[in-house]
């Protein structure tokens, strides 16, 4: 929903460079065209991008060869022969298991990227139309150069957001049987093991991802700064500020595909999440009995996983990569209108994309805290490790940014709307002021979701009154879940507008995504620890190594046994469920604390574009009418119309999807009573307990399994056909608005639309992450 807001911010910004008067470069030297005085900073931008680019690749690389040396098949180090007779049994079924979801998961995501290359194919067109479209003081033109570099870089930021989420996906699908294998090892080193294999698989991701985007977009801006250079006398002409609209592209073709990326997976996700559980509780198999949503007899069961990477992975992946394109080509836009750091050169001009390689510099060395420095040992120590992580990475990139900013920005900036004279250490605030406010922001969010505090608990003791209760004691979290996020955001906003403008806002935006790679890491080790949790429970894994969770227990583990909420059914799990199941409470409440640093950065991303809008639409009007110069009228009849309007488009949005969802929910319940009434067999199958269906087989007996790829196809087809509505919602809105009612409703339309997500974002996530982790205390 937050991308959704961001998306059509991007959109409407470069919907409406027709508006622009626009400078070609066609060798003729405009007033546009600055000279490059520092020539020689070039170079220097050049080597520490690349490397710090290619060092996140490599380590990314790193981490995927130290996962590819798990074995799905045996566990034949450290491991009882007792468990190694019970898993060389299980084996076949794990491997089976493994195939069908990641054959699954690559179904849905060629369906899905196969409407979003038609969408890239027909946007990119419409963006090359109204870019070229320009007007100025003499009158409408045509720049063809404009509209198709700004086209290009539009196709090439929705492929590198596809390529972001297609490797998070497989990767993730690679890792999860891999972590339950892990899983099996006894005592500390089981914990070590699972936890290190999803920590490390998502740190391929986030690595690779941030590494990738960065390089990427810093590849782009060097080919259109030569494009954009005229050379005269022996001198260096450039014109930054029209390198920079055209590079704003980029940003938008990441958001577009994490829009379908985020509401296609997303539908997906949910959809055969409720699905599996609701299959087993609410229709059961008979004589009173419910099956788990992980039971392999479930035939909703391999969808629910496929759902957790295809949404949770892919979707994750092209979202906050739609973010971090945002932010910097926002920040460089702005940044070229400062004159200052026009003449400071190339360094300066190019600093946000210097911010993003010391995060993953600073990420990659905290990195080790948790695998091998401070390795988890128990499980106590899952929830610390990853706070850890957030911590420490922002601890060390607030003390290794400040040189960098002093290195890069010139030391006086006079930035647009400000009195005073802008610093690098002002500038350094507002990035900081980012950082450590979504880390703030996180930490807030681990408060409202972790069942290890009162506001969870609360939830959870109020279902001892029935599900009524429980629903408004949720509700009522996610509210009050929003006062103090929100009041950070604000104070970021004001200490940013006030110290360095609206290019403070994009460096603060920036701030909350300088630790991105450990973020998404995070993120994407939650629904690894999930799927491994759930293939651990439909290889039926044996429990025999159940003794170890119970010593642990009795050496002072206080945390409330995890992950058995659903358990119905399968008493006699393993200890490789419960780390699985530790390990996803954890992800649960550190996936919700990445989720907070998304919707912060979103909304200040999305108050950056905004300014950046007021400025691109107020250059082709006249000075003392233009909305830069007399501001937006909120008293205006047009203007409070219109934002009333914004502030209810993200509740139409949400309601689109969750129908959806319902829908598609419904229909696999359906689809899994029908297989258990006609094919014969599988209840009976399914209403045997392990112990029961252990022997069956010790007896040769076959039991049934059900036909997993209806519900796959179910999942699939409802959520390519629901997420199309959401889709042109989100585009069509402020086109039509602003063709319609003009540039003030359009200002009026963002401004409701972005403070109204930022409340709706903060309260549906956060409830969604205390009711799902409630019923694990």
């Amino acid at each position: 929903m937050f991308s959704a807001n961001k998306m059509l911010a991007v959109a409407l910004l470069l919907c409406l460079s027709a508006g622009q008067a626009v400078a070609v470069s066609n060798g003729t030297i405009t007033p546009e065209h600055k000279e490059d005085l520092h020539p020689e900073m070039k170079s220097s931008a050049d080597a520490f991008i690349y490397t710090c680019g290619l060092i996140g690749v490599c380590f990314a690389s790193f981490l995927f060869f130290i996962i590819s040396r798990i074995s799905i098949r045996g566990s034949d180090s450290g491991d009882t022969e007792s468990l190694l007779s019970t898993s060389r049994a299980s084996d076949d079924e794990m491997e089976a298991i493994y195939e069908t979801i990641r054959a699954g998961a690559r179904a849905f995501l060629w369906a899905e990227y196969q409407i979003c290359f038609i969408f890239i194919a027909f946007f990119a067109v419409v963006i090359f139309a109204l870019v070229s479209h320009t007007h100025g003081p003499e009158g409408s033109a045509w720049d063809f150069d404009a509209g198709g570099l700004t086209a290009v870089t539009f196709v090439v930021g929705a492929l590198t957001s596809i390529l972001a989420g297609f490797i998070g996906m497989m990767v993730a699908v690679y890792a999860n049987a891999r972590t339950a294998v892990s899983a099996k090892k006894e005592g500390e080193a089981g914990w070590m093991a699972s936890f290190n294999a999803a920590f490390r698989a998502g740190g391929v991701m986030g690595f690779s991802l941030c590494a990738i985007s960065m390089v990427v977009l810093y590849v782009l801006a060097v080919l259109y700064r030569s494009h954009f250079s005229v050379e005269d006398k022996g001198k260096t002409y450039i014109n930054y500020k029209m390198l920079f609209e055209c590079l704003a592209g980029y940003g938008l073709g990441g958001s577009a595909i994490a829009m379908f990326g985020r509401v296609g997976g997303g539908i997906f996700t949910k959809a055969a999440d409720v699905g599996a559980d609701l299959s087993g509780k609410v229709i059961g198999v008979g004589d009173g009995k419910k099956l788990d949503e992980d039971s392999p007899f479930n035939p909703a069961c391999i969808a629910d996983n496929v759902g957790d990477n295809v949404g949770d992975v892919a979707g994750m992946g092209s979202d906050l990569f739609g973010s971090f394109g945002e932010a910097s080509c926002a920040a460089m836009l702005i940044g070229a209108s400062c004159v200052d750091i026009e003449e400071a050169g190339w360094l300066a001009l190019v600093y946000p994309l210097l911010t993003a390689s010391v995060g993953i510099l600073a990420c990659m060395l905290c990195s080790f805290v948790a695998t091998d420095l401070q390795p988890v040992r128990c499980e106590s120590d899952i929830e610390k490790a990853l706070k850890v992580q957030l911590g420490l990475t922002s601890l060390v990139i607030t003390v290794a940014l400040y040189p960098v900013t002093e290195w890069a920005l010139p030391t006086t900036m006079h930035m647009a709307g400000i009195a005073d004279i802008v610093s690098p250490f002002m500038c350094y605030l507002c990035v900081i002021s980012g950082l450590w406010g979504g880390c703030l922001i996180g930490f807030i969010t681990e408060y409202y979701t972790s069942h290890s505090y009162t506001p969870v608990r609360e939830v959870a003791r109020a279902t001892e009154t029935g599900a009524a209760t429980n629903i408004i004691y949720g509700l009522a979290l996610g509210y009050h879940s929003c006062i103090l996020p929100v009041i950070i955001i604000a104070v970021i906003i004001f200490i940013s507008l006030k110290t360095a403008g609206m290019y403070g806002v994009a460096l603060a935006a920036l701030g909350m995504l300088a630790n991105l790679s450990t973020c998404l890491t995070i993120d994407v080790y939650g629904p690894i620890s999930d799927n491994a949790g759930g293939i651990a429970e439909m290889v039926e894994l044996p429990s025999s190594v159940r003794d170890k969770t119970d010593a642990l227990d009795a050496a002072g583990n206080t945390t409330a046994a995890i992950g058995k909420g659903f358990a119905i059914g399968s008493a006699a799990l393993s200890s490789v469920r419960d780390k699985t199941d530790a390990l996803d409470a954890a992800g649960n409440t550190t996936a919700a604390i990445g989720k907070g640093f998304a919707i912060g950065s979103a909304a200040l991303v999305s108050l950056a574009l905004f300014g950046a809008f007021i400025t691109r639409a107020s250059a082709s009007m006249k000075e003392d009418k233009s909305l830069a110069t007399a501001g937006v009228n909120l008293l205006s009849p047009i203007v409070f119309g219109s934002l009333v309007f914004g502030a209810m488009i993200p509740y139409w949005f949400s309601a689109l999807t969750m129908k959806s969802v319902g829908q598609a929910a419904n229909a696999m319940v359906k689809e899994v009573a029908r297989q258990w009434a006609e094919i014969p067999g599988l209840c009976d199958s399914a209403g045997l307990d392990f112990h029961e269906r252990q022997e069956a087989r010790a007896h040769g007996q076959v039991l049934v399994k059900p036909d997993y790829q209806a519900c796959i196809e179910i999942a699939t087809k409802a959520s390519l056909r629901e997420m199309i509505a959401p889709g042109v919602l989100v585009i069509c809105t402020p086109i039509l608005v602003g063709v319609f009612l003009g540039v003030q409703a359009v200002a009026g339309l963002l401004a409701g639309s972005v403070a109204s997500s930022v409340q709706l974002a903060i309260s549906m996530s956060n409830t969604g992450g205390a009711w799902d982790n409630a019923k694990k205390y």
